[in-house]
């Protein structure tokens, strides 16, 4: 269950952040966090620190969008892919340092929530774009600090200040999430792979998923990481109708169509339906280039 935000998040978190604009550390201040050049940014009444730098390149999920997902989670049709999760994170924290948890794309904090409730040790930070998702993430576990941030702008984290990331569905740069891992920190990745959502793919006019999918994931980390660790979760799940509505309108079709335009079009559908859930997961750590050979 969500649960209040912890006032000492904050406290154990604001080393890990840095401000938006100049890359400066941040202060508390009595309505949020500033830095020594003058930028300041407020804390919402919801709880989430807004240290967006403009204008987010990408749209965040809609209020319509979070509360579709927040839906499907608590009918417990992701337990197992959250339990995948869980499983790849802690193995790769055993092999990183101590240090703060960061999930890039937090949706509605419930990633990180199971993250750290394997990790009791460890605080964590939900970025995302979206107000409706912050207002939830701010709730959703007392260890958690949620922040308005853009990663294709730039993360508002400090340099080598992450023990894990976790990117979920979301947005991947490469470049930011290497600069704020430590050394031997760890990032752990979730992609959705051909058979996922397949039943509903069709039926409901959405996106398909390219074969390229691994090879584009490649293409954006290997520059930066090193892949480590690769394993599949896979598994099929007889869902309510409505809650299959729901598992599609919290993706990217949420973008494109309204429920309503998805609950007619899923009335074909048998009710429950088989829903393939298909997802990679991938474990990089930091790539560190060679040292230069000696001058001659």
């Amino acid at each position: 269950m969500p649960t209040a935000p912890d006032p000492d998040a904050l406290t154990a978190l604001l080393p890990a952040l840095a401000c938006p604009h100049c890359g400066g550390a941040l202060t508390a201040t009595p309505a949020g966090v500033a830095c020594d050049d003058g930028h300041a940014f407020d804390r919402a009444r919801q709880g989430y620190l807004a240290l967006h730098a403009g204008v987010a390149r990408a749209a965040g999920d809609t209020a319509a969008m979070v509360a579709a997902r927040e839906r499907v989670l608590a009918a417990g049709h992701l337990d197992g892919t959250l339990a995948a999760l869980v499983a790849a994170a802690t193995a790769a924290a055993g092999s990183a340092p101590a240090g703060p948890v960061l999930d890039v794309g937090a949706g509605t904090g419930a990633h990180l929530a199971a993250v750290l409730d394997a990790l009791p040790a460890r605080h964590g930070l939900a970025v995302d774009v979206a107000a409706p998702a912050l207002r939830r993430a701010a709730r959703a576990h007392p260890r958690a600090l949620a922040v308005g941030g853009d990663a294709w702008q730039g993360l508002p984290v400090a340099s080598g200040s992450m023990s894990l990331a976790l990117v979920v569905l979301a947005p991947r740069p490469g470049a930011e999430l290497a600069r704020v891992l430590r050394p031997q920190g760890r990032l752990v990745v979730v992609t959705p792979e051909a058979a996922h959502l397949q039943e509903l793919r069709e039926p409901l006019g959405m996106l398909a998923i390219g074969e390229a999918k691994p090879a584009a994931l490649d293409q954006a980390l290997a520059p930066h990481l090193t892949r480590v660790e690769d394993a599949v979760h896979e598994e099929v799940r007889h869902l309510p109708r409505s809650d299959a509505v729901d598992l599609a309108l919290s993706g990217p079709t949420g973008h494109h169509r309204a429920r309503e335009e998805l609950a007619a079009a899923a009335a074909a559908l048998p009710d429950p339906v088989a829903v393939t859930l298909s997802l990679r997961l991938t474990t990089w750590r930091p790539t560190t280039d060679p040292p230069s050979p000696p001058a001659r």
